[in-house]
C-alpha cells in the first residue's frame, strides 16, 4: 500500500476540477511505494532483467511467428509473474496496484506481448474474483491462478458489443437446481486459447439487473476456443474467440451478485488500468534510452544529431510525456490502494493520456532512428505496432473521453434543483447508456458551483507559476462547463465534440496537478537547487498542456463543427472520397 493518508470516496480530485475545485492536499505528499514492498519489487525487477534482458532476438522471433512457445510461458510461471496481485494467503506476492504497475513497467521495457499475457491474467482475468468473489471461490481458484496452473482471461467483448458493453448477446438461463446454462461467443479474448479460467459476462433476466458475471472453466463441456488471431501488434500474445455451447455453470460460480455483472465488469476495467499505464511508462523509458543512444552516436553534417535543436526538442518532449505519465499512473495507483471508492474518472483520464503519450513517444523515437526505425531488425517498428492497441482496448479512448466529460458535468448539472432528477439516472453508468436530459432551468450553474475554493497550499514556491497556471485553467474549465450546460440544455448528451473538449482540458489539468505535486514533493525532500531538471519538466509540461487547453477552450466557443459534421455526412452518403484530378 502507498505511504499516504486515506482518501474518502467523495474526494475525487478529477471530478472537482469541473467545479473549479483544485485541491493539492489530496495529492500531497506525492504517493510513493511502501519500503516493505520495495524490497520485494527490487527482487522481482532484477529477476525480470536477468530473464528478459538477453532475449531481444527471441521476442522478435515470437512476433514474427505470432506465438509464445509453451516453454516460455512455463518460465514466466516459474518467475512468479502470474502471482503478482494474488494475496499472500493464497500463495501470491500480494502486490499493491502501484507495485503491480511497476512490475508491468519492467516487463514492457522488453516485450509488450509478455506484459499482455501476464497483465490480462492479473489486471482483468482474475480481478473480478479478487474484487467480488466469495471466500470459497477465492480459496478454490486463487492458489492455482497464482502458480499459473490456471491462466485467466476476461470475456466481455462480442462481435456486436464492444464499447457498448451492456448490449451483450451471450446469455445465461437459470435452471431449477440453481445452476445456469450459458450460450454465446466472445471475441478478441487475450489468453483465450491458453486460459483455464474465464471471467464471463452474460445477459440474464433478473430484477436486480440484466447482466451477471460467471466463473467458467475451460474443461467444462461446451467450452471451446477458435484459432489465434493474426494481429498487427502484440502478435505473440494469444488472442482468440471463446465459445460457450450449452455450458452448465454451477450456482456457486456466480461472480458478485446476480444481475450486477455490469458493475463488476466496470470495476474490473477501472482497477486494471494501472497495469496498462505502467506498461506504457516502461515502453517509453526504453524508447527514450534507445533514442538518446541513437542521437548521440549518429553523425550527420560532421556532428552528432543530438546537437540539433529539432532532435533535442523531441528528446525533451518524450521525457516530459514519460514523466507526466508516470506521475498520473502513480496517483491513480495510490487512489486505488488507499481505498478510495470513486476513482473511475481518474483511471479513465490516465488511460487516455498515457496510451496517447506512448504513441507520440514511439513515433518520435522511430523518427529519430530514421531508416533504421523502419526495419524489423530494430525494435522501433515492433513497439509502434504493439502500442497502437492501447488506445482501443480496455475502453476506447473515444468512449472514455465521453465518460470523463459526462461524469465531470454531473455535479454542476445536479447543482440545479430543477435538473437533478433528470441528470441523476443518466450518469450512473455513462458507458452503459447516456439517455436524455430533461430541461434545464435558466439559472446560472456558477451560482451553485463552489468556484473560488481553489488552493495551492503545500506547493513549493519554486512552482508558483505552474500552480497559478493550473488554477487559472481550472477556473476557465468551470466557466466552460457552465457555458456548455447553458448552451446545450437537454441536448448536452449528444454534443460529443464539446464533451470531448471538456474531458481533454480536465485530463491535462489533472495530469498537470500530478506533475506539480510530484516535483513539489521532490523539492521538499532535496531542495530546489537539486531539482533543476524536475523543475524543467514541470515547466515544459505546463507549457505543453497550456497550448492544448487554450485550443480546446477556444473551440468550445468558436469552431467549424457544423461544417465538419455536414462534410462527414456528405462523404458518408457518397460512400467515400469523390474528388479526383482527372
Amino acid at each position: 500500500m502507498s505511504e499516504h493518508s486515506h482518501l474518502q470516496s467523495s474526494d475525487s480530485p478529477a471530478k472537482g476540477l469541473f467545479l473549479g475545485d483544485i485541491r493539492f492536499d489530496r495529492l500531497l505528499p506525492f504517493p510513493r511505494l511502501a519500503e516493505s514492498e520495495k524490497e520485494t519489487l527490487r527482487l522481482v525487477v532484477e529477476s525480470i532483467d536477468r530473464f528478459m534482458g538477453p532475449r531481444e532476438h527471441d521476442f522478435r522471433s515470437f512476433d514474427v511467428k505470432g506465438e509464445q512457445p509453451r516453454e516460455y510461458i512455463d518460465q514466466l510461471k516459474e518467475l512468479g509473474l502470474f502471482s503478482l496481485i494474488v494475496p499472500e494467503e493464497f500463495s501470491g506476492l500480494g502486490l499493491s496496484n502501484s507495485g503491480y504497475s511497476r512490475v508491468l513497467q519492467q516487463t514492457s521495457r522488453y516485450d509488450a506481448s509478455t506484459s499482455l499475457t501476464i497483465g490480462a491474467h492479473s489486471s482483468i482475468g482474475l480481478k473480478a474474483l479478487l474484487l467480488s468473489g466469495t471466500p470459497e471461490q477465492k480459496a478454490k481458484y486463487l492458489p492455482r491462478l497464482a502458480t499459473g496452473e490456471l491462466i485467466a482471461a476476461f470475456c466481455l467483448t462480442e462481435a456486436g458489443s464492444g464499447s457498448d458493453a451492456a448490449s451483450v448477446k451471450t446469455h445465461a438461463v437459470k435452471n431449477n437446481d440453481g445452476s445456469w446454462t450459458l450460450n454465446g461467443e466472445k471475441i478478441w479474448i487475450t489468453n483465450g486459447g491458453t486460459a483455464g479460467f474465464y471471467t464471463v459476462f452474460a445477459k440474464t433476466e433478473s430484477a436486480a439487473g440484466k447482466m451477471t458475471g460467471f466463473i467458467v472453466e475451460r474443461d467444462w463441456p461446451g467450452v471451446s476456443t477458435g484459432p489465434k488471431e493474426d494481429k498487427m501488434g502484440i502478435r505473440a500474445s494469444c488472442t482468440t474467440t471463446v465459445r460457450f455451447d450449452n455450458v452448465r455453470v454451477p450456482a456457486d460460480c456466480v461472480l458478485g451478485e446476480e444481475g450486477k455483472g455490469f458493475k463488476v465488469a466496470m470495476a474490473v476495467l477501472n482497477n486494471g488500468r494501472t497495469g496498462l499505464g505502467g506498461g506504457c511508462v516502461g515502453a517509453m523509458k526504453r524508447l527514450i534510452e534507445l533514442s538518446v543512444a541513437q542521437a548521440t552516436q549518429r553523425k550527420q553534417f560532421g556532428k552528432s544529431i543530438s546537437e540539433f535543436q529539432l532532435i533535442k526538442d523531441k528528446i525533451a518532449l518524450m521525457t516530459t510525456l514519460c514523466f507526466a505519465s508516470e506521475s498520473v499512473v502513480s496517483v491513480v495507483g495510490h487512489l486505488i490502494d488507499s481505498g478510495a471508492e470513486d476513482f473511475s474518472v481518474e483511471a479513465a483520464m490516465s488511460k487516455v493520456f498515457v496510451s496517447e503519450a506512448l504513441w507520440t513517444v514511439a513515433d518520435e523515437a522511430l523518427q529519430i532512428a530514421g531508416g533504421n526505425g523502419f526495419m524489423r531488425e530494430f525494435p522501433y517498428e515492433r513497439v509502434v505496432r504493439d502500442c497502437r492497441i492501447n488506445r482501443i482496448f480496455e475502453g476506447t479512448n473515444e468512449i472514455l473521453r465521453l465518460f470523463v466529460g459526462l461524469s465531470g458535468v454531473k455535479e454542476p448539472g445536479e447543482a440545479l434543483a430543477d435538473v437533478a432528477r433528470s441528470v441523476k439516472g443518466i450518469f450512473n453508468d455513462p458507458i452503459k447508456g447516456f439517455g436524455v436530459l430533461g430541461e434545464y432551468a435558466a439559472k446560472k450553474v456558477g451560482q451553485y458551483t463552489p468556484l473560488g475554493r481553489s488552493t495551492c497550499e503545500g506547493i513549493s514556491s519554486s512552482l508558483e507559476r505552474e500552480a497559478t497556471a493550473l488554477e487559472q485553467g481550472v477556473s476557465k474549465l468551470a466557466q466552460s462547463v457552465e457555458f456548455v450546460l447553458k448552451k446545450y440544455r437537454k441536448g448536452i448528451i449528444e454534443q460529443q465534440l464539446a464533451t470531448k473538449r471538456l474531458a481533454d482540458v480536465a485530463t491535462d489539468l489533472f495530469v498537470g496537478m500530478s506533475v506539480v505535486a510530484r516535483v513539489s514533493t521532490m523539492i521538499g525532500e532535496r531542495g530546489a537547487l537539486s531539482c533543476q531538471d524536475e523543475l524543467r519538466l514541470a515547466r515544459v509540461f505546463t507549457q505543453f498542456s497550456r497550448v492544448r487547453i487554450s485550443a480546446n477552450l477556444r473551440a468550445l466557443v468558436k469552431n467549424a463543427d457544423g461544417e465538419s459534421l455536414a462534410l462527414a455526412d456528405s462523404v458518408l452518403a457518397k460512400g467515400g472520397y469523390s474528388w479526383d484530378v482527372l
